[in-house]
């Protein structure tokens, strides 16, 4: 079932790094695993188990004393930044069990992203984040919606992400059109950095811009090349390029953006969905030309993303009624999706099966 997918062995983003500061513990779920993260006093940003060893006490209702150490909030156990119990206030003696240690998760800090990987740890060897330079490049402005949190499976994002024939109806009137289902659509895949990766390649000329996507990039009708990849089960890349109608390439009259979408699941039924708007530093927006066009797009967008947030819960909750002969249809623009709901379901058979190569099993 699609809506059931859940991959484990992946780096997942926890946030963005600005968001955690030196010893501010914060708690979250990454795919049915409870964490606490913090970054300790020396920089880095560590991830243990949430649950404290003798109650199960959540870890991040607790706090950070001297030392570094992990204070919980139950029964005043401590753990140092390995996850090592190192004090239990109920034994003066000083006997700490052996096996009161917290369970680590490998993070990696990565342009201007925090990753964790909640799988099979022996799999890190192999697979990298996908690299997103633009986010801490100074030559791009970024904004970012912030975590949103989706009741549907991140599967269901990843197949919106990748399809634009549902601007039209979704999305008429601010960034799609009925023009946008016309478009002929090439598929691109492969595996990068350990990661199978699909994608859309959309190229259009002469196309007349909706009005949002008119006032971000400025033209009225343009030449357009549109991507849309799905990196890992973590992040999808959409970059549009546009020119003047037949001005295609030409570096001196080109706009556009770099959305990173990152889909962070919860577990099977929710995600978090984080939006990462770049653009150009410097690209002004149509409507007010002293105004920057990612100041606009945060601005606009919202409505878009309502609509997307909209039609993910209500597919979601078709997933709660049995099948009783329904099948879902695909259509010819729709081979990405069904290349993404491919990779995923392998992913996650690989991990069931324990093969030596799981990610082998997905390519």
């Amino acid at each position: 079932m699609a809506a059931d997918v859940l991959v484990r062995n992946a780096w997942y983003v926890a946030g963005l790094s600005c968001e955690f500061a030196v010893q501010e513990l914060q708690g979250s779920v990454i795919a049915e695993k409870p964490l606490v993260m913090w970054r300790t006093a020396e920089g880095g940003v560590v991830a243990f188990d949430e649950r404290c060893c003798h109650k199960r006490m959540p870890l991040s209702q607790g706090r950070l004393i001297e030392g570094g150490l992990l204070e919980c909030a139950y029964h005043g156990l401590c753990y140092d930044a390995t996850g090592r119990c190192v004090r239990v206030p109920s034994h003066p003696d000083g006997r700490i069990p052996p096996q009161a240690r917290l369970r680590a998760f490998p993070v990696i800090e990565q342009d201007g992203l925090v990753w964790v990987w909640t799988g099979d740890p022996s799999k890190t060897e192999t697979v990298r984040p996908p690299r997103l330079p633009e986010i801490a490049d100074p030559a791009w402005e970024t904004a970012d919606t912030g975590p949103m949190a989706v009741p549907a499976n991140s599967l269901l994002l990843i197949e919106n992400l990748l399809d634009i024939t549902h601007f039209y109806p979704l999305h008429d009137g601010n960034i799609g059109d009925i023009e946008n289902s016309r478009i002929p659509v090439k598929l691109e895949q492969g595996v990068q950095d350990g990661n199978p990766y699909v994608g859309t390649i959309r190229e259009a000329r002469r196309y007349k811009q909706p009005p949002f996507l008119e006032d971000y990039l400025e033209y009225d009708v343009v030449d357009r090349d549109h991507t849309h990849f799905m990196l890992s089960p973590a992040v999808t890349r959409v970059q549009m390029r546009v020119w003047p109608a037949g001005h295609h390439g030409d570096p001196t009259v080109e706009r556009g953006y770099i959305i990173i979408h990152t889909h962070t699941p919860v577990d099977r039924r929710n995600h978090v969905w984080r939006l990462i708007i770049n653009m150009p530093a410097g690209q002004k927006c149509k409507s007010n030309p002293g105004r920057s066009a990612v100041e606009r797009f945060m601005e606009t967008f919202p409505t878009v993303i309502a609509e997307d947030r909209w039609a993910l819960e209500k597919q979601q909750q078709m997933f709660d009624y049995p099948d009783d002969g329904y099948s879902e249809v695909f259509l010819r623009p729709d081979i990405a999706l069904r290349r993404a709901r491919e990779i995923l379901m392998r992913l996650e058979q690989a991990e069931s099966n324990s093969g030596p190569s799981s990610r082998a099993a997905a390519e």
